[in-house]
């Protein structure tokens, strides 16, 4: 299983919408690098559902629910898109701020290429941020 992040705007498609509808395509990316890591993901993964804009924190975990696939109305096949449906909210909301104070963080690709919107989480810093959050509301966590 790989561990994600995946950036939204809140106003546009936050958590409480993606729990509302249980399941939904994450879709709109248009950069390359993280084009790449879409496609890299598998169902059972796991990603951070991280709110950006003002909020700039990371609020609850989602599963990868069907192998990436072409997005639909795209020309470019290598545009693709995968199904997610949450797991749980956190208990906190962990702020891009806390992490960036956490010496654990800086060498990971959110700190150094903050405007890149799916990107792989290595375990050890998954496990932290799930630590920051207080755990979540009953759902899984990688060991």
């Amino acid at each position: 299983m790989a561990l994600w992040l995946v950036k939204t705007e809140p106003d546009a498609f936050g958590w409480d919408d993606l729990v509302r509808l249980g399941r939904d395509r994450w879709d709109g990316v248009r950069n390359w690098t993280a084009l790449r890591n879409i496609a890299a993901m598998r169902p059972g993964d796991l990603a951070l559902f991280y709110h950006t804009g003002g909020e700039r924190r990371a609020v609850g975990v989602c599963r990868v629910v069907s192998a990436p696939y072409p997005e639909p109305g795209q020309a470019d096949p290598r545009v693709v898109v995968v199904d997610v449906e949450p797991v749980h909210r956190f208990a906190r909301p962990v702020p891009l701020a806390a992490m960036r104070a956490d010496p654990a963080f800086a060498d990971w690709v959110l700190m150094r290429q903050p405007r890149l919107s799916v990107l792989p989480v290595p375990p050890d810093l998954w496990r932290r941020i799930e630590a920051m959050a207080g755990g979540g509301d009953g759902g899984p966590s990688p060991r």
